[in-house]
């Protein structure tokens, strides 16, 4: 039971589900990111999207670089940022709210995403080449869906229930 000030909350029947599939979600998309940043995009994979966008073979070679050092920097966050949510089975709200904003960002990869990362990524890849990507960011938006339906229904981080009544209808 956890309490703030006058008011205690407990674990209600989906407060456990919830964590566990959080945790479950996080290590998937961890694995996922990874496989995304580390081994599908790499420079030859940048060059052919840029090219695909406009770019002559020469413009490509020299941006490709620095765009993947940018590209890994915000990887390594999300890495970061799912590794943390597979903390959700301790309960924590912190983790809640780190879990809630990494997948809700992460999910808008299917519209941050130009249509030439997935054709390159096809194209060198096969379908294997945008599965990372589309589990991480799909499954994102699944699992951001349902930590903010929660939050909604019962105002807490992780499902809790209130075990209090609220303030006003003690004075009732």
């Amino acid at each position: 039971m956890h309490s703030s000030g006058h008011e205690s909350f407990q674990p209600s029947t989906r407060t456990r589900p919830l964590q566990f599939l959080t945790t479950i979600m996080s290590v998937i998309f961890t694995i996922g990111t990874t496989l995304q940043n580390f081994v599908i995009v790499n420079r030859e994979m940048l060059e052919e999207t840029m090219q695909l966008a406009g770019q002559t073979p020469d413009e490509a070679a020299s941006n490709a670089p620095g765009f993947l050092l940018g590209f890994r920097i915000v990887g390594c966050l999300y890495m970061v940022g799912n590794a943390i949510g597979i903390l959700s089975f301790k309960g924590w709200s912190w983790v809640f709210w780190v879990a809630l904003v990494v997948n809700v960002t992460q999910a808008f990869g299917f519209v941050a995403i130009p249509s030439e990362v997935w054709e390159a990524s096809l194209d060198r890849y096969g379908i294997p080449g945008i599965l990372p990507s589309a589990i991480t960011d799909g499954g994102a938006l699944i699992l951001a869906v349902l930590l903010i339906v929660s939050l909604i229904r019962y105002r807490r981080p992780w499902a809790f229930e209130r075990t209090t009544p609220p303030q006003e209808a003690i004075h009732v």
